[in-house]
């Protein structure tokens, strides 16, 4: 089908008949007629409309130039692959991210430089990626088996409970020889090597110190001598998780799908003066105008942080406040970054008391590597 209309005048015949085909084509591989993507300059995908609002929508408002392979409308690219059917990334009906058995030896490989002081635990991720889920099973192994029930506990919010009680009726259905686990821990037992590593760093109640580097060894805070512990010395009074940022980037960059989006700003962006992504701002243009090696890169990283309080029991008469701090990243196109596949957990900050004007103490292991990765980047 040609694609010339797509840069055509909007008042030209030649782009009103485009316009028609895209629309048949759209309707026509649509799960729902009524709710087809549009790709109109003003809903830029980010809305679903019905047959005759999506034609209006293109005649009056134009169609995304640079979309010249229909692959949110059901065209299928690269050997056959329907992204709109998939569960990849260009769909924004999913939410996560489906590990297809194909996927696995990716996986394994991403990973293998993270494990290179733990080769046992490597040759075990190995093993289970190549071992059959049963004898004469082609379509399954062990590992991508395992990934794949995982995800869906997941994305359903499954207990541990109902999950090990899932795990136990699939195992009894499947032949005797199969090798799922038939306990949640045991599952993840064998996804824990490919899982976010996380450093468990004590921390001052009164939120003066991290006790690590030279505070690490001492019992109590030099600033306002509370001591580091509750009444036993094993007990820390509170607690801050760091997950490691730039392991997981550095599988981000190892992904060829994951990677391209990353230059999506640069090389995809429709600029027509509207500020549709946060390269369209001018806070964006200072940091390239200031830092030119920095900005030259379009690989080059720019981060959001956000963080908020929450109570992770669930129960509102419970005084509790616990901060997960979350990295975005605005790379990525607007149907991306805000998905919970690329929004990374990177502190998460124990209550009950909210750490308030204190909180730059917590970000300090994250400032050290974003700080490592801006001169690396320079």
């Amino acid at each position: 089908m040609d694609r010339k209309w797509i840069s055509a005048n909007r008042l030209s015949k030649e782009y009103e008949i485009g316009v028609k085909e895209f629309v048949e084509f759209a309707v026509k591989n649509a799960k729902d007629p009524n709710r087809v993507v549009c790709p109109c300059l003003k809903c830029c995908f980010g809305k679903r409309v019905r047959e005759d609002e999506l034609e209006g929508h293109l005649v009056c408002n134009g169609i995304d130039q640079s979309y010249t392979c229909w692959i949110r409308h059901g065209e299928k690219k690269k050997g056959n692959i329907n992204f709109e059917n998939s569960s990849t990334y260009a769909s924004t009906d999913f939410d996560t991210d489906t590990y297809e058995p194909d996927r696995v030896d990716e996986i394994a490989k991403a990973v293998e430089e993270d494990l290179r002081d733990c080769p046992k635990m490597f040759e075990s991720l190995l093993s289970d990626a190549e071992k059959e889920l049963y004898n004469g099973c082609t379509k399954f192994t062990r590992l991508s088996a395992i990934l794949k029930l995982y995800n869906l506990k997941a994305s359903n919010g499954w207990s541990d409970k109902s999950f090990t009680e899932l795990l136990t009726l699939i195992k009894d259905m499947l032949p005797d020889d199969n090798e799922l686990p038939s306990r949640t821990y045991e599952a993840k037992r064998i996804l824990c090597s490919i899982g976010m590593s996380y450093e468990r760093i004590h921390a001052c109640p009164n939120d003066c110190i991290l006790f690590r580097n030279e505070y690490e060894l001492l019992k109590a805070c030099p600033k306002c001598n509370v001591s580091r512990y509750k009444k036993k010395e094993s007990t820390p009074a509170k607690v801050v998780w760091y997950f490691p940022i730039i392991p997981r980037f550095r599988r981000m960059y190892r992904s060829e799908e994951d990677s391209k989006h990353l230059t999506w700003h640069a090389d995809e962006r429709i600029r027509d003066g509207m500020f549709r992504h946060p390269a369209d701002s001018p806070q964006w243009a200072k940091i390239d105008h200031e830092y030119p090696e920095f900005g030259i890169e379009s690989r080059n990283l720019r981060l959001a942080l956000s963080t908020d309080g929450m109570n992770p029991h669930g129960l509102q008469s419970i005084s509790h406040s616990t901060w997960p701090v979350i990295l975005v990243i605005y790379n990525l196109p607007p149907w991306l970054c805000m998905k919970r596949k690329f929004m990374m957990l990177s502190l998460l900050i124990s209550g009950p008391k909210q750490p308030g004007n204190d909180i730059d103490v917590y970000l300090t292991p994250l400032i050290e590597n974003l700080k490592s990765m801006w001169e690396t980047a320079l």
